[in-house]
Parts: structure tokens; sequence; C-alpha cells
């Protein structure tokens, strides 16, 4: 069986098939095919069988295509080992509180991009190895045994840096950004701050061309605080559903059929400015049952002047 004795047959058109237009030839002393959707691009391949042919090129026995055809793999660099060297390469120019954000930005987001393996460690183990010595290249090589397993598991499960691209891979590390270890949301700035940091890790991605693009959109990375909300409410206005001003729902009408209202601990924003007293007074006057407290003087009255 020789790798350099090739033979290239005439192109062959099948209608019933999706791609109808066959080149076959033999190779290393197997037949082999391979169907195209055009004419033209089936003559294009089989012109180039028989120019490596005819140049002497040694044919792979395993596809039955020339060698050199084979390019070289694809290299695979997951997101732990490009988060290593990002915070790595970051790290001599930045100061001491934005080593420590980036470091901690990064020990938040990789958690979320590894996958299902046995022995995974509890949470504040995974994240302390990676903030504490993973991201931190001044400790890195100070690692204790225990450390040492955290990391290793980490590094051996997490995500190649490609499937990024995919949303149901990028959501879930979006999200972990905005978490605190204990569960509860972080706080505006402090999502952030981390988001700010991944941004600059994909960009850095995309520089070294592991990504084509960047896979997460300004709206993505935005500040939780920055997002468009609703309509504001106007000044002094309840929220709905909340009761009034006072604290509390209007008393039913007692003796008289005077409407007691809840009295104000404190000026409202928005509201009246009138004392206590004074307001319910008032009240009571444009409800129609103007009668004069006694106790008061006649120079303070709330009568409308």
């Amino acid at each position: 069986m020789s790798k350099f004795d090739v033979s290239v047959y005439a192109i062959r058109r099948r209608r019933d098939r999706r791609r109808p237009f066959e080149v076959r030839w033999r190779a290393a002393g197997r037949t082999r095919s391979r169907s195209f959707l055009t004419r033209a691009l089936a003559e294009s391949y089989r012109a180039e069988l028989i120019r490596a042919a005819r140049l002497g090129l040694e044919f792979d026995p395993a596809t039955g295509e020339p060698v050199l055809w084979a390019g070289p793999e694809p290299v695979t660099v997951t997101w732990y080992q490009h988060a290593v060297a990002y915070a790595a390469m970051k790290w001599p120019s930045l100061a001491a509180h934005s080593r420590a954000s980036l470091a901690e930005a990064l020990a938040t987001v990789t958690p979320a991009l590894t996958g299902p393996a046995p022995g995974r460690p509890s949470a504040t183990a995974l994240r302390t190895a990676l903030y504490g010595y993973a991201f931190n290249p001044a400790r890195a090589a100070a690692a204790d045994e225990a450390t040492a397993r955290v990391l290793a598991w980490a590094e051996k499960t997490s995500l190649r840096v490609t499937r990024l691209a995919d949303p149901l891979v990028l959501r879930p590390a979006l999200d972990a950004l905005t978490l605190r270890l204990d569960g509860r949301r972080a706080a505006a700035n402090t999502i952030t701050r981390k988001r700010a940091v991944f941004h600059g890790a994909l960009g850095n991605a995309v520089e070294t061309g592991l990504l084509e693009s960047s896979p997460a959109g300004p709206d993505q990375l935005a500040s939780p605080a920055s997002l468009p909300c609703g309509r504001p409410r106007d000044r002094g206005q309840p929220r709905p559903g909340a009761g009034p001003a006072g604290g509390g729902d209007p008393d039913p009408p007692g003796a008289g059929g005077v409407l007691r209202l809840p009295v104000l601990r404190g000026p409202a924003p928005g509201g009246s400015h009138r004392p206590a007293r004074r307001r319910l007074l008032l009240c009571r006057l444009r409800l129609g049952h103007a009668h004069v407290d006694r106790r008061l003087p006649a120079d303070r009255c709330p009568v409308d002047r």
C-alpha cells in the first residue's frame, strides 16, 4: 500500500442527494469520496487532488487527503488559563486596590465557567483559592497542598474560552457577577466594577485571537443603576399600593361625621408644612364642620383670610 499511489475519478452527479456532485478518488489502497453542493466546488476540489498527486505529495491513509492539507490542531485554551494569564499581564501596572478588584472579579466569575465534575470544592474554598493564589501572581507559587488541589480541580474542569460565545454559557457568568458569596445581590457599584474587569478579560481574549468578538454587549455589562427604569413619580406621590403619607388608612368617620386623618410625625416631601393640628382643623372646615377650637387664640384660628 503506497501513500503516493493516487487515482482521481470523474465527477459523478447523484440527483437524489442534497449534495449531488461527488468527487471520488483512490489513495493509500482505499476509495474515498466527498460531495459538494455545486459542480464548480467539486471541480475545484478535484483539481487540487490532481495537482497534489502530480507534485508527488504524500497522502494520509486516515483521511485520504494530502498530509500537507492537515493544518495544525486548534489551540484549546480554557477560561482558567486565560484568566490567570490576564491577571499576570495586568498585575505590574495596577495599584494595590485595583489588584484586589481584579482578583475578586475573576474569582467571582470563574466558578460559573466550570463544568460538572466530581470532587467540587465548596464555594468558599474555591473562591478563596482563586482570589488568594490563582489570580495573585505574587502568591501563586506559595499555595499549600489543599489549595493546590482546589486549583487543580478548577483548571481541569474550566470551560474553553470559545464556549463564551454561547449565550447559555455567558448568561450564568454575568449573573454570577451580581451575587455575593452568600447568594444575596451585591451593590450596584460592586457589580459595575466586576463587570468592567470581565469586559477587559473578554477584550483581551479578542486581542489574542481566542474569540472573534466580545460576546457581551454594552447592555449586558452596563451598571444596574444606569439601566432605564419606569416613569419617575411626582414628588410626594405615594407608591402604587401604598397607604397615605401618614403611614396608615384614614380612620372611619366618628361621631358627628368628622373624618379623622392620621397625624404626620413630620412634614412629608412635597406636602404641607403646616403643623399637624392646624391641618386637621382645616380639613374639618373644608368638610363643613366649621367650628372653632376655643383652645386656640383667635389670631391662630385656621380660617382662610
